[in-house]
């Protein structure tokens, strides 16, 4: 067994930087834990929208266009439920309806949702570990200005996420337990925050009982790569959070908020003025050109991270 490195994940920023990092690391040496405070029941099916992102995608099968979904979908089913009044807000295309299909099947017959996502994941070629952060639920609620408390889904895609944001909560999370991938730490090579949204793809990881404390105490180099360049998100509504929130809407909002637990920043060469900045806050910084256009830039993406979590490494800057 090769040295592990440990990636937090969410949406669709975390799932291309996992499948770079699935790229240039033995399948064995890399692990990814997962978001699942997006997951909710619909259509009374257990729907787990950043795990089957991020499964898919490491199995070559996600949709290209919308990096959600499966590629060469159809909507059969979608069609007919709108023709007889049902709800097609969140849209499930007929491939992605079988995956949760039969997870809720296994789910409501007691498998433990670590299970069931290990199994399909190796069903669809999945190499790396695919984890969920916790096998107990924890849900994302988003406290908006004009509809009260909205649960996620019902703001991000119902809502197409207009509402103004004033506060953000993970129910369930103080009884949840963390999976054990994000506790048992030693010996990891490194640590890295993919590039998602910090309020609602990482925040939830670090809410389960015992996951912040592990890092906080890890030994190894943990990095934080930027979902912000040019103050823009490059995918999903961060930077329209970032600024609801309070936060300034950029990559030194974003380190500022990591800055308590982050060794080192990957910051975009659009934003290098910020590097000096960002180095103020205590972390080290790595300039790269963090845009994932196809496979060879997340690979050259994920061997710049690597290469950075080695030189911190080596150069002991990290707790």
């Amino acid at each position: 067994m090769k040295a592990q490195v440990l990636a937090l994940a969410g949406g669709v920023g975390g799932a291309k930087l996992s499948l770079g990092l699935a790229h240039v690391l033995p399948a064995d040496a890399l692990t990814v834990a997962v978001n699942t405070a997006d997951d909710f029941e619909h259509l009374g099916l257990s729907i787990c929208p950043d795990l089957d992102t991020v499964m898919y995608t490491l199995a070559g099968v996600a949709n290209p266009e919308t990096g959600w979904g499966r590629r060469d979908e159809s909507w059969t089913v979608m069609e007919a439920l709108g023709q007889i009044g049902g709800e097609t807000w969140f849209r499930l295309g007929d491939k992605d309806l079988a995956t949760h299909i039969e997870r809720t099947r296994r789910l409501r017959a007691g498998e433990s949702l670590s299970s069931v996502m290990r199994d399909l994941a190796t069903r669809l070629g999945v190499k790396p570990a695919l984890v969920p952060m916790s096998d107990d639920p924890v849900r994302t609620m988003v406290t908006t200005a004009d509809q009260g408390e909205l649960a996620f889904q019902d703001w991000f895609v119902r809502l197409r996420c207009e509402p103004a944001v004033k506060s953000v909560r993970f129910a369930g999370a103080e009884k949840a337990r963390p999976h054990h991938a994000l506790t048992a730490l030693d010996g990891l090579r490194g640590i890295v925050l993919c590039p998602s949204n910090p309020f609602v793809s990482v925040a939830p990881i670090l809410a389960v009982p015992g996951v912040r404390a592990a890092l906080d105490g890890a030994k190894a180099p943990r990095v934080a790569v930027t979902p912000i360049v040019g103050g823009q998100a490059i995918k999903g509504p961060a930077a329209k959070m970032l600024a609801e929130l309070g936060h300034d809407v950029s990559a030194l909002g974003v380190a500022r908020y990591y800055r308590d637990w982050v060794d080192g920043f990957v910051l975009d060469a659009q934003d290098a003025g910020l590097a000096r900045e960002i180095e103020s806050l205590g972390m080290k910084v790595r300039v790269a050109d963090t845009m994932m256009r196809n496979d060879d830039d997340k690979r050259r993406l994920a061997a710049d991270v690597l290469d950075f979590v080695d030189e911190l490494a080596v150069s002991g800057q990290h707790s």
